[in-house]
Order: structure tokens, then C-alpha cells, then sequence
């Protein structure tokens, strides 16, 4: 059975009533559980929205990227495990697009990025295996997607047109993406403010963010679930864009995130979840 969590309308718990086992709000506002001070992960939601959505517990998006040391599988057993005690369905998804195109703007050769991107996802999947089956048992359901596999989705191209209206019109998303594509690529893309909207390296970032970008506006309806939270380890420049900017007509309105990040982080992950990008 689900946890819900019980908080006022200015985002603070409920006072001397909540009963027993219910979330409180640590002074940084992050949540946690009294019941258990061992909690594996802080939940940060976005916007009061955003906890609204998560204290639902109707279905979670877990965001997977290849090639990046945080998703080892004993960590993402972690996650699916915290994940399904307060969540009716739980997706990973796991981003297998655009990563040779990627490879190849940081400077691979196209044989090179293509060798490297089967390697990254072969590794992935079976990371996402394993914790899949360390998971097995419990009562959510657990669903594994392959970003190609959405792409065709009805719910994942409704939203395209909404997408590139806001690409073209919105200068703040666009700086936004500018960011997240500078922290994508590393120190070789330069600042933000440098990259050439029409460079190989910029097209690269911004192919990889749009696959992704009906995630941040229309989760319920690609894998129809009545509200869905999407999740990630640490708040990316687009998703702040996107939720605390002027695009709250454009999201499905049971769309939330949540940043959710281990709670026994040490000193290198602390960097990896607090800065921007992949």
C-alpha cells in the first residue's frame, strides 16, 4: 500500500495530528519519514503541484541515462524498491536515442559513436535487468521502455506541435536548453552563451533533449495513467524552465516532477546530484 503523504496548502505538514508514519519536512524542505531514519532518498517536488501529484502515488517515471555512473544497479534496486511502496506503476525509462550523434559532436568518429553507443546501452540494460529482478516481488508493477519505443506513442506526438511552438517562442526555455545541452557535452561545448544554434553540437544536444521533452509535459496520457510524476537525481535547467516558467498551460495538468536523490550521498555523488545536465 502507498504512503501518502499529508501537508498544508503553504507546503508544511499538518501539525501534532499527522498520524504516525506520515511524511514531515526537514528545515531544508526536503521530505522524509519519521518512521524510518534510514530512508534511502530526499524528495524534492518541483512545485506544490508537483507534490500534489506525488502524494497521489498513481505512477512514477524513473529517468535512466546511458552512460553515467550514478545508475549502477544496486542503485536503482534501491530506487524500485522505495518506488513501489508508494506508488501504484512504476516505468523506467531508459534514453536509447541520439547518444552516437552525441558521441560524435564531443569528436568520436561515426564508427567510433556507434560502437560506443551499443556498448553504453548493452551495459545499461543489463544494469536495468538486475535491478528489475532484485525488485521482482513487490506490488507495483514494474514496466522497462526504451525511449525508441515511445516515439510512436499517441500521447508522445500530440504534444510535438505544443513543443516546437515552445522552442521557437520562448527565449527562457531556450537559454534553458542551452544550459542543459552546455552540461550535456562538457567542458569541449564551451559556455552556453557561445554555443551557435546551428553547430553540429548544439543540433546534437538539442535532438537529445526534445526525445525526452514529452516526459516533462505529458506522462499520463504516453502511458496512460490517471497523474504520473517523472524523476531524476538532480533538478536539469530545462525541467526548472518548464515547471517554474510560463509553460504551465502546455503540461498535461497531472504532470508533476520530482527530484529525488539518495540520502547517504558522498562527496562525489553530492556533485553529480546537485549540478546540472545529464
Amino acid at each position: 500500500m502507498n504512503r501518502r503523504l499529508s501537508f498544508g496548502d503553504a507546503g508544511q505538514e499538518q501539525g501534532p495530528g499527522r498520524p504516525e508514519g506520515e511524511a514531515a519536512r526537514a528545515p531544508d524542505g526536503r521530505l522524509f519519514l519519521e518512521e524510518d531514519s534510514a530512508e534511502p532518498f530526499e524528495v524534492h517536488p518541483v512545485t506544490r503541484s508537483c507534490r500534489r501529484i506525488f502524494e497521489h502515488g498513481d505512477h512514477l517515471l524513473i529517468g535512466v541515462s546511458a552512460g553515467n555512473s550514478y545508475f549502477s544497479a544496486e542503485r536503482m534496486s534501491t530506487l524500485l524498491h522505495w518506488a513501489q511502496s508508494r506508488f501504484d506503476r512504476v516505468d523506467v525509462l531508459y534514453v536509447d536515442t541520439h547518444i552516437d550523434t552525441m558521441l560524435e559532436a564531443q569528436g568520436s568518429s561515426p564508427a567510433q559513436a556507434a560502437k560506443h553507443a551499443r556498448s553504453r546501452l548493452r551495459d545499461l540494460r543489463r544494469r536495468i535487468r538486475r535491478a528489475v529482478e532484485n525488485a521482482a516481488g513487490s506490488s507495483a508493477a514494474i514496466t522497462v521502455r526504451s525511449l525508441s519505443e515511445c516515439t510512436s506513442l499517441a500521447g508522445y506526438t500530440a504534444v510535438q506541435p505544443a513543443i516546437d511552438r515552445l522552442l521557437a517562442q520562448d527565449t527562457y526555455l531556450m537559454q534553458a536548453c542551452r544550459e542543459q545541452v552546455a552540461a550535456l557535452l562538457g567542458e569541449g561545448a564551451g559556455k552556453p552563451e557561445d554555443l551557435d544554434a546551428d553547430s553540429a553540437v548544439f543540433k546534437a544536444g538539442m535532438a537529445y533533449i526534445r526525445a525526452e521533452f514529452p516526459f516533462l509535459l505529458n506522462t499520463p496520457q504516453i502511458v496512460g495513467a490517471r497523474s504520473s510524476v517523472t524523476c531524476y537525481h538532480k533538478l536539469m535547467p530545462v525541467v526548472e524552465a518548464v515547471y517554474r516558467g510560463r509553460e504551465e498551460a502546455t503540461r498535461h495538468p497531472q504532470q508533476g516532477f520530482i527530484v529525488v536523490r539518495p540520502t547517504d550521498r558522498n562527496p562525489r555523488e553530492r556533485e553529480m546530484t546537485s549540478a546540472p545536465g545529464a
